[in-house]
């Protein structure tokens, strides 16, 4: 696959190159160049030629779009920029890491932000006025390093017991690359808070 990409001519490299990024709006420049094995320059001239604009501006044009708003907490307690939002159905979030996430020896994210990224966006997902994180099944798939931007995705998988109970499953990306997955049931309405502070005393607020 990679000596046919490597004989494309400019006009089928480009091609390739719209059909990547709109299979992965999210995709650096970096990234580019390697699934390509151009030069960044020539990347970055081909997007100018065909008028693609550069990671950052196309993640400002998805957070324009119209999309439903957070209910369930206010918008700067989610981790992470919400790019899209589909109440009860899915979401995502877009969370760049810098200094203040690493430890400072390796560089590498401390794991509770990416946790955080995940579960913040599985209670923004709910429709509803207020919810809580009843329980959480994660695994932390591989490191994530310092300037890498983290993905997350979140799918309400199911919605029972009257509406008051929700499963939502959340995957994290760098690039293509799966770095976090989790498990989340999340409770919601005021019904289920009063039997969640009698019996639950453990779980998170939101």
């Amino acid at each position: 696959m990679v000596r046919d990409i490597e004989r494309l001519p400019k006009r089928q490299r480009q091609q390739q190159l719209v059909h990547i990024i709109e299979d992965n709006p999210f995709i650096t420049d970096q990234e580019l160049t390697r699934m390509l094995r151009v030069s960044i320059q020539t990347i970055r001239l081909d997007r100018m030629e065909l008028g693609i604009p550069e990671l950052r501006e196309r993640l400002k044009l998805m957070a324009e779009r119209t999309y439903d708003q957070v209910r369930s907490l206010p918008l700067h307690e989610v981790i992470g920029d919400i790019i899209d939002l589909q109440l009860d159905k899915s979401g995502i979030s877009i969370f760049e890491i810098s200094e203040e996430h690493v430890f400072s020896r390796t560089q590498i994210a401390r794991g509770h932000h990416l946790f955080a990224q995940a579960n913040s966006l599985a209670v923004a997902v709910i429709n509803d006025e207020i919810a809580l994180t009843a329980s959480a099944d994660i695994r932390f798939v591989r490191s994530v390093k310092l300037g890498e931007k983290c993905i997350a995705k979140a799918y309400v998988r199911s919605i029972s017991g009257e509406r008051s109970k929700a499963k939502v499953e959340v995957f994290s990306y760098v690039g293509e690359e799966l770095v976090f997955q989790g498990h989340f049931i999340i409770f919601r309405s005021t019904t289920e808070i009063v039997s969640v502070e009698g019996g639950y005393s453990h779980e998170d607020r939101h």
